[in-house]
């Protein structure tokens, strides 16, 4: 009986397998390796495509913030603007308003004190007019009959009390 050493090293089986190492490291870099690393390069692109793309995009909305902030000033500007006019104008047409009223109200008050001089002319006319015929009735009165100092006063009481209950 051949008793096979436990170790041993054949040449020819040896450079087989070394070559068959070789030949599967060839196979496996070429047919697995740069196919994963194109793989690994495109993503790596495409991610540093999305990292610019979020910066741009980043980027635009900071300038769109911006924008939108410089219009939201402008527009509050505006608005206060608009707002100080109405104020302005409201104040403007109520002076204008208090100022007609004002000339109403003069107007109103010359008329009324026209309106009460003629009615004061017209009872002045009215009470001489009635002087007259009371000076008449007192005449008439004093020449039938003789009239003492005390009855002359009485007739001169008597006018004035009914000149005051006509007024």
């Amino acid at each position: 009986m051949k008793v096979q050493e436990l170790v041993t090293v054949v040449p020819w089986t040896f450079i087989a397998q070394i070559l068959n190492l070789f030949l599967q490291a060839f196979l496996i870099k070429k047919f697995l390796f740069k196919p994963i690393r194109e793989v690994l390069a495109k993503r790596r692109a495409m991610a540093d495509a999305e990292i610019t793309d979020a910066e741009k995009a980043k980027q635009e909305a900071i300038a769109m913030k911006t924008e939108y902030e410089e219009n939201m000033a402008q527009a509050r500007s505006r608005a206060n603007e608009i707002v100080s006019n109405a104020q302005k104008n409201a104040s403007a047409q109520s002076e204008e308003i208090l100022k007609e009223a004002n000339r109403q109200a003069a107007a109103i008050k010359v008329k009324a004190e026209n309106d009460i001089a003629q009615e004061k002319k017209k009872a002045v006319n009215e009470i001489k007019n009635e002087i007259g015929s009371l000076a008449m009735d007192i005449a008439g009165k004093v020449i039938e009959r003789e009239i003492s100092e005390d009855d002359h006063r009485k007739l001169i009481d008597e006018y004035i009390g009914n000149v005051g209950e006509e007024l």
